[in-house]
């Protein structure tokens, strides 16, 4: 007899999980004191009650600054950032945003498979620039990346 174990893995908005989102970040020493009040658009994945993935984005007019991947360490190599990361841009596109902005210290080669482009940091527009996450939270040795996303419109 062959027994499959079949993980189900939710995304949901992370709205109400402040708490868990924030212990995730910091267990991957990613910052949390300039998390936006709301985390509206911030979307989490979970497996059973186990928080295992998050991301969002800083919304400025019709840019976006992606921010705060992290996937729990137990839960990587599985496709979960590239799920995550997906979801958050589909998100990003039906708000009508067309281009996400990131920066990092650790993944460009990550985020090059997924279609972003380093790009120079005087090139992110300013509102973004004007960020927390932007202006004295990343280095400046933190490598700026852009990606263009084909919007899709919201029908109610």
């Amino acid at each position: 007899m062959l027994f499959l174990k079949i993980k189900i893995m939710e995304i949901e908005n992370g709205l109400n999980y402040r708490a868990e989102i924030v212990a995730l970040l910091e267990s991957v020493k990613l910052p949390t004191e300039d998390l936006p009040a709301s985390l509206e658009n911030f979307l989490m994945m979970h497996e059973g009650e186990q928080l295992i993935a998050v991301a969002g984005i800083e919304s400025y007019g019709q840019c976006a600054l992606l921010r705060s991947v992290a996937v729990s360490p137990a839960f990587r190599d599985q496709g979960v950032a590239a799920i995550i990361v997906e979801s958050v841009e589909n998100m990003a596109a039906a708000k009508g945003i067309n281009a996400i902005y990131l920066l990092t210290e650790t993944a460009e080669d990550y985020f090059k498979r997924k279609g972003y482009l380093q790009i120079a940091r005087a090139a992110i527009p300013v509102e973004v620039q004007k960020s927390s996450e932007f202006s004295h939270v990343c280095p400046q040795s933190a490598i700026a990346m852009e990606k263009r996303l084909s919007v899709t419109p919201n029908i109610a």
